[in-house]
């Protein structure tokens, strides 16, 4: 790690007035302009110095005002309305969307934040309470911190910019201050806003539903304002909060992107903004919708961290900074790197109706196949026959598990198989039906007088309550501290409706969603760190909360509830984008598939789920002996290059939301192995032939085709490619190839 310090750089230059935010890959250019504004110049590819280049040109627009002050002093030539700025006030000039709003005492809600001062330190400050990037040693980043000041307001807000030395990243988060005797309320602040000269530009979301997650959409951006956002109280399969600006030209492998994502899990908003002279501003973070935090004398409010990647090596490119960044500086625990097991969950194969001795049967067929790990599924709590009850009794449904002497029993027979033993919860949910809401139906998300709207039939506990969470720790650890338990899959399964808390006042019902997010966090980190050596996987009917929030706590995410093939190959190509694949948990199902009741094949299926974290949903007691010797290839198949798949670099090749297929390739750090997926999605009686080439391996290296013995110079495999092979009849086809540096 030495050496970082001469890689990442801040400087400001007292004469321009400049910020210099640079490292070995990026620039980030700042200015204070007249008034006290804070501008923002370039965000790119690496520049050596600044010598005014982008100093804004003067020009008199028609209604753009100008800076306020007595006529005859005020220059006309001068309008925050078309100013690039860095953190942009609400009525006061400018007409775009604003990074903050506040409702002073007396209803006003101008904002008008000016450069107050600066500084800049080693590392990376810490956000209480929050999910974030961190640094191992100071040395590997920097920070700078400007303050802005709202004089009127008395108050201020403190913009943090930290640039990594060896990544193409900053990260960026807002702390609003108050310093004035009146409580105000903010109505909105961005952890991040960019402002972007004319160009073309084109925006890149990932939107969905329950499953059917992080579907790719590229699109145009047009004049006026494009929003994605969330506001279900959760950060959704609708629209993830992660965007990518990219120029039209941009591909996978060539062209510049920025990214941009939120490391939050609830409600969320991306604002883009093309004004009328084609700039565009960029504004995320909670989304204002339903938010306000009554702010009071001398307190603060942090909002969520953002992380802004930029690549000017394609799609692929800002990616791998992604994938790296999260495994390497968002993921945390003792199984941040560990390779994690091949799963079997018991939840197709029985559901609700299981018994000890079912369950046992599901161990004896499971275990003799190299299956690491059992984790048992919905229905071991409370009276949990049915998804009508006992959510919140998190205590164990003793007569189910009895004959096999309950859940430490079985935990014990699940061991003594040389297996894992996991268990499913569902905390932040309550049954009408239940001892919880008998004794506390107040602890349910409710508006008093007003019909509670039912989802799953559940309701969502009041987690913005400090003694509802305390109430869920204590009945979660009676059962972790007395049964050996390895893993944890944490689901979450409806959204939030009649958001309102009993123990606020009425001036603080804006806050209960990002409270609620709050309580969710502070839960999990106690857990984690009480029992550091659980597996823990996030889950939300699906991929419902895939984001950089949850990753901080949960290494893994289950990526949809979906386990039909043909639909997880867009569903995992487009979590890639932004995730890595370490994060992403991929099962094996039945076939006619629960979800679609389409046909795939066994190996298909094997192929698609190796691409992730790997495991089965299916009753293995149902196969047959030539479908049980399969299962035992493809463990040992992904147990062989297991650790390639989760922690190597992954490229995406060909797009299955633009072709008839999808491939993507898994490279080891060094360039010696290399492994390559290719699907074809529909079968044509006149078949296509086509050619994968790869990227990303020694250009002179020689290469064996593991299979065949063939060799292949790298940059042959690269440039050239290879034919996919057309022979496989029906749809959904895989082919599989890998490949090692000859010596």
């Amino acid at each position: 790690m030495e050496g970082y310090m001469e890689k990442a750089v801040i400087t400001f230059d007292n004469t321009q007035r400049t910020f210099h935010l640079r490292n070995e890959t990026i620039s980030y250019l700042m200015s204070i302009e007249e008034g006290e504004i804070l501008s923002h110049l370039y965000f790119g590819k690496r520049v050596t110095g600044y010598h005014g280049s982008r100093h804004y040109p003067r020009y008199e627009r028609g209604l753009s005002p100008n800076l306020a002050g007595r006529p005859g002093e005020v220059d006309r030539f001068y309008s925050k309305d078309v100013l690039p700025q860095e953190f942009a006030g609400n009525q006061t000039g400018d007409f775009r969307s604003p990074a903050i709003i506040i409702k002073s005492a007396d209803g006003a809600l101008a904002t008008d934040f000016r450069y107050d001062s600066y500084e800049i330190f080693s590392g990376k400050p810490e956000l209480e309470g929050l999910p974030q990037t961190y640094v191992k040693q100071d040395d590997e980043a920097q920070t700078l911190a400007i303050k802005l000041k709202d004089k009127t307001l008395k108050a201020s807000v403190v913009l943090y910019y930290t640039i990594y030395a060896d990544r193409s990243v900053i990260t960026r988060s807002t702390r609003v201050f108050n310093e004035s005797e009146y409580s105000f309320s903010i109505e909105k602040v961005a952890s991040l806003q960019l402002d972007m000269p004319k160009q073309a530009m084109e925006v890149i979301s990932f939107p969905g539903s329950q499953f059917h997650e992080r579907q790719v959409e590229r699109a145009p951006l047009r004049q006026g304002i494009t929003e994605f956002s969330s506001r279900r109280g959760a950060s959704s399969h609708h629209m993830n909060p992660f965007v990518v600006a990219v120029d039209p030209n941009t591909t996978e492998q060539t062209g510049e992107a920025i990214g941009v994502q939120l490391v939050y899990s609830g409600n969320h908003q991306f604002t883009f903004e093309k004004d009328y002279i084609d700039q565009v501003r960029l504004v995320t973070g909670i989304n204002e919708d339903g938010f306000s935090w009554q702010l009071a004398p001398e307190k603060s409010f942090q909002s969520p961290e953002a992380i802004l990647v930029y690549s000017d090596k394609g799609l692929n490119g800002m990616s791998q900074t992604y994938h790296h960044l999260l495994r390497e500086r968002v993921a945390r625990g003792n199984h941040q790197y560990q390779d994690r097991p091949i799963v079997i969950n018991n939840w197709e194969a029985t559901y609700f109706d299981f018994s000890a001795k079912k369950i046992e049967a599901i161990l004896d067929e499971a275990a003799p196949l190299g299956i690491e790990m059992f984790v048992l599924d919905d229905g071991w709590f409370g009276q949990r026959d049915d998804d009508r009850r006992s959510l919140g009794d998190w205590y164990e449904y003793t007569s189910k598990l009895a004959s096999g002497g309950g859940l430490r029993g079985l935990a014990e027979k699940v061991h003594a198989k040389n297996m894992a033993f996991g268990l499913w919860f569902e905390p932040e949910m309550i049954s009408e039906n239940s001892d919880l809401y008998r004794q506390h139906p107040d602890y349910a998300i409710h508006i008093p007088n007003r019909p509670m709207s039912l989802s799953r039939d559940q309701y969502v506990l009041d987690f913005s309550r400090p003694e509802v969470v305390e109430n869920i720790y204590e009945q979660m650890t009676a059962i972790l501290d007395r049964v050996p338990i390895d893993y944890i899959k944490w689901d979450m399964n409806r959204h939030m409706t009649e958001v309102y808390s009993t123990v606020l006042n009425s001036e603080q019902q804006g806050e209960v969603a990002h409270r609620y997010i709050l309580g969710v966090y502070d839960l999990v980190d106690r857990l984690a760190k009480r029992y550091p050596d659980i597996l823990f996987e996030g889950c939300s009917s699906g991929g419902g909360r895939f984001d950089a929030g949850m990753l901080y706590y949960f290494p893994q995410t289950w990526t949809s509830d979906s386990t039909d093939a043909a639909e997880r190959i867009r569903i995992q190509y487009g979590t890639t984008f932004g995730y890595p694949v370490s994060s992403m948990t991929a099962h094996v199902a039945a076939v006619p598939n629960p979800q679609t009741q389409r046909i795939t094949s066994l190996e298909t299926r094997g192929d698609v789920a190796s691409s992730g974290v790997f495991g089965y949903e299916l009753d293995v007691q149902q196969m047959s002996a030539e479908e049980k010797e399969l299962v035992k290839q493809q463990v040992a198949f992904y147990k062989e290059h297991r650790h390639l798949i989760q922690y190597g670099d992954f490229y995406r090749l060909k797009d299955p939301f633009l072709s008839n297929e999808a491939a993507w390739e898994f490279v080891s750090p060094n360039g010696n192995d290399v492994l390559v997926y290719h699907f074809r999605l529909l079968a044509s009686s006149q078949q296509n032939f086509t050619i994968t080439k790869l990227v990303g391996l020694i250009p002179e290296g020689i290469y064996v085709d593991q299979e065949t013995g063939e060799k292949f110079s790298g940059d042959e495999l690269m440039n050239i490619g290879r034919y996919d092979d057309p022979t496989q009849a029906g749809d959904f086809t895989a082919q599989v190839r890998t490949y090692f540096l000859e010596d």
